[in-house]
């Protein structure tokens, strides 16, 4: 499909020409037929990229210079007599862009289209480069243009230069980039279709011809052609692996025997080469180690010089000095006015303080007295009572005095009855507490056995649903890698690129790590997890702004739960420098050295967060212990991890709680396998517990029954107790009273009733006199009261502003302590980058020497990628080797020889023969699914053409099909025109040249219809129609150009055209006749 956009662009196209002139169709006469109307064409809707601006021709064909001629962007008429530069225009189009000689149909090499008598022939054409997908703008600008130059030995040279003229490539692979770009087809008949396919088509009769130019067309014929190709050379292929797999085998013993004779060799000029190429190589490794520490101190000088923090926040602190200071000075005024105030309250609150004491003192004083007498007349009031009890009882005594004995004997006999029951229940309550307690104990060991098993049963269920969702998580990953993070990860990633795609983002978020890291080796991924652990899932942003947006997008995806981190760094194009903290040990890696990121901005993350360039990787339990911890770890080193996750400290151990790798796993089918296994277990480990709580369950609610049913017989038991007690009392406490004298008793109550009465006129007078106190003590209280109050309030006020105020001294102190320690830390910022600037000096003067040194030795420089003490260590050992084998000295250069081209040989071929075998299944499947897909696709296309060649029938009022016939590729096409329905003739053969001119137009506006092109070309399309035939031609063009107005029609035609209608977007281009018609001319007027 096209890559071209529709963009409305207002403007009319202005035409400058020497021998072309663009005419604006003004018709005066339009009586054969009425075309679409001016008002149909949109004035402002053209297309932004391949369409062609100007063709300018110079000594080409018989044409001295022709041109510029420039293109509107939708309907383009070349009209001109025969010879004028028509079809010289469409030729010098599919030349200029690239195209073969072969392919015009109008010479057999490009000399043919020099003009004779001239040596060169140019060509230049100026295609439209505008709107969002415009080819390298930034290069080229609005307008391509390209140059050809075609000399008279057939050679040609293209030049691409910008609007502006700048020449900005001259390679064929840049133009075919540009024509792919723009989807410009030079060889499809249905871009550009020349005079000579035109009258080839137009007289074909054959349905094979016309079936060939619909494949043609569409580029089905294209497609098939690669197909058939790709299977050709996948069976030379397949039959290649096959021959290479028998000669395989002895290229594997040829290989085998050559390396063994090599391996017995020892050739001493070899090693003092190498010995010589060693001590070159240590001089510049040396070289590159100052250089290293050189280029790593400027670095840290830049990054000092350009750190500005401790200047920002000095002035920072100094600012908050002054706020605090004023506020301070504030806060002292506002507690001196309230202190005025409380020293003036306070005077006043001291003398009603001593009015209040002294009106309380003479209120307790009465109160005394009022309460004295009250006293007295109850004390009084009660003897009376007594005294009239005992004259009642000492009446009723007389009656009862006679059954007194007999009464005193049952009570006897009852309490003693009554003692022997309190015994009995006694010790039944205590029978009854002991089983109690015994139930209780039972009870809780049920109910504690039953909530183990259930805290065990929800610990098996935790691990069975997260086994359940790793599962499905691995199951939907076979699809989409990114569910191993989770089920919404995927969508999160989505929302990113769109929020990234609409300008959201300063820079699009990178993430989830996990997915982004891979592994040199893969049997590393549980010590990887291990490290990483949470970082797995975690996102990186370049600032805050894009945090915010990242965590607006996360609460959509995640609005409950756990969501992934966010870590906020600036993006960098470079790995840090972690030369001079890196842990190192001549046997295991680092952690940093064994992760591979898509960006360098993963790793420097991991390195800030996690800090993996400290970690060692050492996959054996046993070796990790003796590195860290029986004797002192590697340098920089802080901890490692074993290939099972162990984490290893230089004091403690912690093993894995993961059996294996959950994101960075390879076996997905395996690990699948291994959890289905588990859950499998867990659910019935889950049934057994079930089974076990139930039982449990039910002997605990039968044991609670037990125990009430016992805890109710002890309360009945109690009941009786109590009451029997409560009996015994009262009949212990039963006794005889004695009998006093009723008259003396009478009259002592006479005396006290007297009494009674004066001692209540007394307690009234004194009630009334304290009333009086009481009120007045209020009143005085209560001033008191609002005084205390107003200056309890001051108070509180003004410890509030004392803690406000040793608050902000507090502050201020802390300040200028942080002030200090700014002012130091700046003073020790600037001494620190004058000390590295000095040693700076000291180590580029030490690199000079050094380099010095080394281009003495070896005046080339060394590219080294090993360490100082590595290559001393080969020196050494190569020193000692040459010594012990100086005698024998003697080399074979042909056995060495001949083992490197055999090794070459052997693994160039197995690594052939491995890819090429692959090459071929895939290549199986691929070819497969394309076939059904090409059949698909014809099957489309075909269906389309039938459909708008109908519709264009129509339009004449004619009737007509088209038959595909794929497995014979042959396409019929029928029509009957009006007034000949009832002829059985429907072929094309049976039609008139106009009408099968038509009906081949017809066709051709069908396959345009239904593929893409920037441009169309059609070059005397009208030449064997008549009139009336020509017009509904003309009034079809035009509508389908209204449709399709993005693109661009190029019509050439040697008739009139002077009933078009009138539009800004129909642009004509009148060519002049040739010259001899004009020397001919001059030539009859002489």
């Amino acid at each position: 499909m096209s890559k071209r956009k529709a963009k409305a662009i207002t403007g009319e196209t202005a035409s400058k020409s020497r021998r072309v002139t663009a005419v604006d169709n003004t018709p005066h006469d339009r009586t054969r037929h009425q075309g679409p109307s001016h008002s149909s064409f949109p004035r402002a809707a053209t297309g932004d990229i391949g369409l062609i601006e100007s063709i300018a021709l110079k000594n080409f064909m018989c044409h001295h210079s022709l041109g510029p001629c420039e293109f509107g962007p939708n309907v383009n008429f070349i009209v001109g007599n025969n010879g004028s530069g028509k079809s010289a225009i469409l030729t010098a189009l599919i030349v200029g862009l690239g195209g073969k000689a072969t392919v015009t149909n109008r010479g057999v090499s490009l000399r043919d289209f020099v003009k004779t008598g001239e040596s060169t022939a140019d060509i230049t054409i100026k295609l439209r480069n505008r709107g969002p997908d415009a080819y390298k703008k930034d290069l080229y600008g609005d307008c391509i243009s390209v140059e050809h130059r075609i000399t008279g030995d057939g050679s040609r040279t293209c030049r691409l230069k910008s609007k502006s003229g700048h020449l900005v490539s001259n390679k064929k692979e840049e133009l075919t980039a540009i024509l792919d770009h723009f989807n410009i087809q030079l060889e499809n008949p249905v871009s550009i279709l020349s005079q000579e396919m035109s009258k080839q088509f137009l007289h074909s009769k054959s349905e094979s011809d016309k079936y060939k130019f619909f494949m043609k067309a569409t580029l089905l014929d294209q497609m098939k052609r690669d197909y058939i190709h790709i299977k050709q050379t996948k069976t030379i292929t397949r039959q290649q692996v096959e021959r290479q797999e028998e000669c395989l085998k002895d290229l594997k013993q040829d290989f085998l025997q050559k390396k063994e004779r090599y391996e017995n060799l020892t050739s001493f000029r070899d090693l003092k080469k190498v010995l010589e190429n060693l001590k070159k190589a240590m001089a510049w490794c040396l070289v590159s180690e100052k250089e290293q520490l050189v280029q790593q101190l400027q670095e840290e000088i830049e990054k000092e010089d350009s750190n500005y923090k401790h200047q920002d926040n000095l002035q920072l602190l100094q600012t908050k000095i002054v706020q605090v200071e004023k506020k301070l000075q504030l806060i002292k005024n506002k507690s001196d006015g309230l202190r005025e105030e409380q020293e003036s309250l306070s005077e006043d609150n001291l003398k009603m303080k001593e009015q209040v004491k002294i009106c309380s003192k003479a209120h307790k004083e009465q109160e005394v007295v009022y309460f004295r007498a009250l006293n007295k007349l109850k004390q009084t009031e009660q003897e009376q009572d007594i005294l009239k009890e005992k004259i009642n009882k000492a009446k009723t005594s007389k009656n009862l005095s006679s059954e007194g004995e007999t009464e005193h004997m049952k009570r006897q006999k009852t309490l003693c009855d009554l003692n022997k029951k309190l015994a009995q229940l006694q010790s039944t309550c205590t029978q009854l507490n002991q089983e109690i307690k015994n139930k209780h104990q039972a009870l809780f060991r049920g109910r504690e056995e039953r909530d183990k098993l259930r805290l065990e049963e929800k610990s098996v269920q935790a691990s069975y649903e997260s086994k359940l969702k790793r599962k499905n998580q691995l199951l939907s990953s076979r699809s989409n890698k990114l569910k191993r993070f989770g089920d919404h990860m995927p969508d999160l990633l989505g929302s990113i690129a769109e929020a990234h795609a609409k300008g959201r983002f300063v820079k699009k978020p990178m993430g989830p790590i996990g997915a982004c890291i891979t592994l040199k080796d893969p049997s590393l991924a549980m010590a990887v997890e291990s490290c990483l652990r949470s970082f797995m899932k975690a996102f990186c942003c370049d600032n805050y702004k894009d945090e915010a947006v990242l965590q607006q997008l996360m609460r959509h995806h995640y609005p409950q739960g756990n969501r992934p981190q966010i870590i906020v760094s600036s993006f960098s194009n470079k790995i840090y420098n972690t030369h001079g903290r890196k842990a190192f040990h001549p046997e295991f890696p680092s952690m940093v050295d064994m992760i591979t990121a898509t960006s360098p901005v993963i790793i420097n993350c991991l390195i800030d967060m996690r800090g993996i360039e400290s970690v060692l990787i050492i996959k054996e339990k046993d070796k990790a212990r003796k590195v860290m911890q029986r004797g002192r770890p590697p340098k920089y080193c802080r901890e490692a991890f074993t290939a099972e996750g162990d984490q290893v400290y230089p004091n403690r151990y912690y093993t894995s709680d993961f059996s294996m790798a959950t994101y960075l796993g390879g076996d997905l089918e395996t690990e699948i396998s291994m959890l289905e296994s588990e859950l499998e277990n867990h659910q019935a480990q889950l049934s057994r517990f079930q089974l076990q709580v139930n039982s449990v369950t039910e002997d605990i609610v039968s044991m609670e029954g037990s125990l009430n049913s016992t805890i109710m017989t002890l309360k009945k038991t109690l009941a009786s107790v109590n009451q029997t007690k409560a009996t015994i009392t009262e009949l212990e406490t039963a006794g005889e009273e004695q009998i006093d004298d009723i008259s003396s008793l009478e009259e002592v109550a006479q005396e006290n009733q007297q009494k009674i009465e004066a001692e209540k006129q007394t307690v009234q007078e004194a009630k009334t006199e304290l009333d009086k106190h009481r009120t007045k003590a209020e009143d005085a209280d209560s001033k008191h009261a609002s005084v205390r109050e107003r200056i309890d309030q001051l108070s509180e006020e003004i410890e509030s502003l004392k803690d406000e105020q040793m608050k902000l001294e507090a502050q201020t102190t802390k300040f200028e302590r942080s002030l200090k320690v700014f002012e130091n830390k700046l003073k020790a910022h600037e001494d620190n980058i004058q000390a590295m600037k000095s040693d700076l000096t000291l180590r580029e003067e030490e690199l000079e020497e050094y380099v010095a040194k080394a281009t003495q030795i070896s005046p080339e420089r060394q590219q080294v990628n090993r360490s100082p003490k590595s290559i001393d260590t080969e020196i050494t050992r190569l020193q000692t080797k040459i010594k012990v084998h100086e005698s024998n000295h003697g080399e074979r250069e042909q056995v060495v020889r001949e083992y490197a081209e055999a090794l070459a040989l052997y693994r160039g071929k197995t690594n052939q023969v491995r890819d090429l075998r692959k090459f071929i299944d895939r290549l199986d499947a691929i070819m497969s699914d394309r076939q059904n897909r090409y059949k698909t696709m014809r099957r489309s296309l075909s269906v389309r053409c039938k459909l708008y060649f109908n519709n264009f029938l129509i339009r004449m009022n004619c009737s007509g099909s088209m038959i595909f016939d794929h497995n014979n590729e042959m396409l019929s096409i029928w029509v009957q025109p009006p007034g000949r329905e009832e002829d059985d003739v429907s072929d094309m053969r049976s039609l008139s040249g106009g009408e099968r001119s038509f009906s081949t137009v017809c066709f051709m506006l069908s396959l345009w219809e239904i593929t893409e092109s920037p441009f169309r070309c059609l070059d005397e399309f009208d030449v064997y129609m008549d009139m009336h035939n020509r017009g509904i031609c003309l009034d079809l063009l035009l509508e389908l150009s209204e449709r399709q107005h993005l693109r661009q029609f190029l019509f050439i035609t040697p008739l009139t055209i002077s009933n078009l209608p009138t539009s800004s977007l129909i642009k004509i281009h009148q060519l002049q006749n040739p010259e001899r018609d004009q020397s001919q001319r001059g030539e009859e007027d002489i």
